[in-house]
């Protein structure tokens, strides 16, 4: 992944309510907005489908992080635009994962991550952050643009046709079957969330 400089820095007009946010928060340019959000704690958020949620909970994941930078961006109509990917989580990425592919016979957990894309750059916003990886995340098995603020019903939904599609298609998945990647997913799920107490 890049580094925040590498992205484009305008002033923050008051152009929509995710820039009113900032600027009632005192930032006033678009690479401190993200500075601010990068440096907010990484955390589950409440309702991840309420765009402001980061601001009132003052903390995110890469969900909500990477949404109110990209919805920011298209208020004030910078081409910075929020991807999900999905990568393969193994034992180097995530610590206990190695027990999960044991007991799935899995060479590793197809997980969703979100980032910024600006020209031929990433950012990842929860670099750095306790986010439960031990590194960050620079190689996907897929990735995509969407909107902003995604529905987690609607990524999931891509997530699920993306492992249909590609993921389960691979030669290291055959004979692995979409019922017995799902659980296998969710016990990374619960894998990363203990690595945040």
């Amino acid at each position: 992944m890049d580094p925040i400089d590498v992205l484009p820095d305008i002033p923050i007009k008051s152009s929509g309510i995710v820039a009113e946010q900032f600027l009632r928060l005192g930032i006033t340019g678009f690479i401190d907005a993200c500075r601010y959000v990068h440096r907010l704690p990484y955390g589950y958020n409440s309702n991840r489908d309420d765009l402001l949620i980061l601001f009132k909970e003052e903390k995110g994941s890469c969900a909500t992080k990477h949404a109110v930078v990209a919805t920011l961006a298209r208020e004030l109509a910078l081409p910075v635009v929020k991807h999900i990917g999905i990568y393969a989580m193994t034992e180097a990425i995530v610590t206990g994962t190695g027990e999960i592919l044991s007991q799935y016979r899995l060479p590793y957990v197809p997980m969703l991550h979100c980032f910024l894309s600006f020209e031929t750059y990433r950012v990842d916003l929860t670099e750095g952050n306790r986010n439960g990886k031990n590194c960050a995340i620079d190689h996907f098995l897929h990735t995509e643009a969407v909107t902003p603020h995604i529905s987690e019903k609607d990524e999931y939904r891509r997530y699920r046709n993306v492992l249909k599609e590609k993921v389960l298609l691979l030669e290291e998945m055959s004979g692995v079957d979409m019922k017995h990647l799902l659980q296998a997913r969710e016990k990374g799920l619960v894998l990363l969330k203990s690595k945040l107490t």
